[in-house]
């Protein structure tokens, strides 16, 4: 293949073509944005296998030099007792420990190596439609701007518009309850640095974390109707703060204090997820991460499983004697194992699943170091 066009510059797409790079691809990378978008969105844990992908492409120490690591969990219940703790992922390797850091900072130092190894990043790129033809496929941009490839890799999230063209029924549904994020440093340190606590409270599931420096990084999951149209216009941190503590305080826990001294850095958002089964490639498109395989957040997976993804597909490529078989065995191996999380995670969202103190295996968790070795096949 020559041209490979990657639309979407966050973690999924700029992972996607340090991968493809560095598997001899002519790769570019086209953002919405007009810039790295530093500031959108909230914090986000990656997690030992989301670590391991970064290492395969060479890119762990940009990742490293950011957040903080993480090599404990604690489970509490409502009555602050301690009923699980256990060492997180791999913790006992430095490079693949569980790293909690901002989504903003994960999108930036990527975007930054990919500029650093020579891979063009077009800002300001917004796609507004894909054309596919028997030789080739063309990306059509707001601006006018056009770009032809011979594939086009749908990275651009939740609301794709490459899915579009993929699989034009296929909406975001929501998951059942709405997700909360904070960060402050006015709250007493609840906890050890670099141990996760979830919290299993009377009527919202909690999660708190500490780093060196003395932040405390938060989500609360409020099960629920989804945001409404209000909600989302005219939500502030200060109407967050007073909807979430009297919830909290139902709990003798250190959550409604965590709250509490949180000031202006609050953000929600609804627990939305893909349906299983939908298309995720054409003749000269793909999807992936979270534009194909969105799942809620409750696992925890979303962007440690879209690093695999580029890892995965840019060996696929790599190795596979043409296009068709090459992404043919790149759904193969990567379908049963992100559909299982999106089940999971969304079993958790809706109060039919009970996350175990210590996580079943999911499909292709024996073969993964395997599939994302990169010198293997």
């Amino acid at each position: 293949m020559g041209r490979l066009l990657v639309i979407g510059g966050g973690a999924a797409g700029s992972a996607t073509a340090l991968a493809l790079h560095k598997a001899g691809f002519d790769v570019t990378v086209y953002e919405a944005h007009p810039d790295a978008a530093e500031d959108i969105g909230a914090f986000l844990t990656l997690a030992s296998n989301g670590m391991r992908a970064l290492a395969q492409i060479d890119a762990a120490p940009a990742v490293t030099a950011l957040g903080f690591p993480l090599t404990g969990m604690r489970m509490l219940d409502g009555s602050g007792t301690e009923r699980a703790a256990r060492p997180l992922g791999e913790a006992a390797d430095p490079a693949l420990r569980y790293r909690c850091l901002r989504r903003g900072d994960l999108n930036t130092a990527l975007q930054a190596e990919a500029a650093r190894r020579g891979i063009p990043v077009r800002h300001g790129a917004r796609l507004v439609s894909v054309r596919e033809g028997p030789d080739s496929v063309t990306a059509h941009f707001a601006d006018g701007g056009t770009a032809t490839g011979d594939l086009l890799i749908g990275a651009d999230g939740l609301h794709s518009t490459v899915r579009r063209s993929i699989a034009p029924a296929a909406r975001p549904r929501y998951a059942g309850e709405r997700v909360y994020y904070g960060r402050t440093t006015d709250a007493p340190r609840p906890g050890a640095a670099g141990v996760i606590t979830f919290i299993r409270g009377a009527s919202v599931a909690f999660g708190h974390m500490a780093s060196p420096e003395g932040e405390t990084y938060w989500f609360a999951r409020v099960a629920g109707g989804p945001l409404t149209p209000e909600e989302i216009a005219h939500g502030t941190p200060a109407r967050h703060r007073d909807l979430l503590v009297p919830l909290l305080r139902e709990d003798a826990t250190p959550a409604a204090g965590i709250v509490a001294a949180t000031a202006d850095d609050i953000l929600v958002t609804d627990a939305t997820e893909l349906p299983r089964a939908m298309p995720w490639r054409s003749a000269r498109c793909l999807l992936i991460g979270d534009a194909a395989h969105a799942a809620s957040p409750a696992t925890g997976q979303g962007a440690s499983m879209a690093l695999e993804d580029a890892v995965i597909l840019a060996k696929a490529l790599r190795d596979a004697p043409d296009r068709d078989t090459a992404l043919a065995i790149y759904e193969n191996l990567r379908r049963p194992r992100v559909e299982h999380n999106i089940t999971v995670s969304g079993g958790i969202s809706r109060g039919t699943h009970t996350r175990p103190a210590a996580p079943a295996p999911r499909p292709g968790d024996g073969e993964l170091i395997e599939q994302l070795e990169w010198g293997g096949r």
